[in-house]
Formats: C-alpha cells, sequence, structure tokens
C-alpha cells in the first residue's frame, strides 16, 4: 500500500483477514514472509513501527470505568503525546464524531456506536501514518457512517495509509482506491475498484 491509498480487504469468514491484521499490527510474529514498512522489516524495531500505526480492531474493548475523554488521555499517554495536545487533539474529534456531550459519561454507558466512535478517535488521536481499520462500522448509526467515510477521504488525501478490512462490499466499493480479496489464506484478486468491477 502506497501513501494516499485505501486498500480494502475482503474475503469470507476464515480466508485469513484478521490474521493479516494481528500479523501488520505486529500483535503476531508471521511464520513465513515479512511486513515491510518504509522499506524495514517490523520485527527490526516492533515498537518504533507501532508508534506509527493506528489501529481500530473488530471487538470494541475498552474500560468500562473511564470516561471517553479520560479513555482518550490514558491512550494520548501511552502513545507519549503531551497533554496539551492530548486536548486539544481529542477536543477537536470529540466534537467531529459528536461525543462531546459524552465526554464526562463512564463507557459503560455507552452504547456500541459510541464505544465504536471512541476507539475511532483513540486510533486517530496521535496522527498515525499507516491506518489499520478492522470492521470499523460495526454499530455506527447512519451519520457516524457518512462523518467515517469523510474521514477516510481526508486521511487519504492528507497521505495516510490505510488498510481498510470489511466485509461489506458497498462501503469499500465508495472508499478504497484498491481492493484484495482473499480466498483460504491466497490472494485471488488485486486491483483498483474500477478493474475488479469490470
Amino acid at each position: 500500500i502506497r501513501p494516499g491509498e485505501v486498500l480494502g480487504y475482503l474475503g469470507p469468514n476464515g480466508s485469513g483477514k484478521s490474521t493479516t491484521v494481528k500479523i501488520i499490527t505486529g500483535l503476531m510474529e508471521p511464520t513465513t514472509g515479512h511486513v515491510f514498512f518504509n522499506g524495514v522489516d517490523i520485527q527490526e524495531d516492533l515498537a518504533a513501527y507501532k508508534a506509527l500505526v493506528g489501529y481500530v480492531p473488530e471487538e470494541a474493548n475498552l474500560y468500562p470505568f473511564l470516561s471517553g475523554l479520560e479513555y482518550l488521555a490514558l491512550v494520548g499517554r501511552l502513545r507519549g503525546m503531551s497533554d496539551d495536545l492530548i486536548a486539544k487533539r481529542a477536543d477537536a474529534m470529540l466534537r467531529t464524531f459528536a461525543m462531546h456531550p459524552h465526554r464526562h459519561t463512564a463507557i459503560a454507558a455507552y452504547s456500541k456506536g459510541m464505544r465504536q466512535r471512541i476507539l475511532l478517535i483513540a486510533a486517530l488521536l496521535h496522527n498515525p501514518q499507516l491506518v489499520i481499520f478492522d470492521e470499523p462500522l460495526s454499530g455506527l448509526d447512519v451519520t457516524s457512517a457518512l462523518i467515517f467515510r469523510q474521514l477516510v477521504c481526508e486521511l487519504s488525501r492528507q497521505g495516510k495509509i490505510i488498510f481498510y478490512c470489511s466485509h461489506v462490499l458497498e462501503v469499500v466499493e465508495k472508499v478504497c482506491t484498491h481492493v484484495i480479496i482473499l480466498q483460504r489464506g491466497k490472494q485471488v484478486a488485486y486491483g483498483t475498484v474500477e478493474d475488479l468491477k469490470q
């Protein structure tokens, strides 16, 4: 994937999508092959590589006793961000995703969609170079999904590298520049959305 590209990663259940995501995020070491970022094997300095990655997992595992803002502050500090920068970026993104009125509410009281929005904000808080979305629209309402699609387009314009793992072909068609289709762990198709349509 090149800067500015949005790569859709599609395939039926069991095709290897989640395994690929775990390998690309550095959560799992590949049994064969390598992942390169800017020409360097990510395993050479995994901590430095992870600092450049924003990841939205499929499952929203959050700390329910924290408020949304407290969770974002925790994530920002773990990323080495200053408190001022955390406050500025969190405030702007909470407003973008209509979460600002709920910033002091405990995550335990959030709906599934609200939790998903907090995950999205947390993944983008440190302005990563590579953004990995694993079924990011899970639980989002129509408005949030539209905001998310606009956000992906903006990240692409900024030159971010975006890996978008999904089952939803319709959304992939709207936001992705390129698509890979997997079946049983093998790549069976690759190309631009237009190429694959034809």
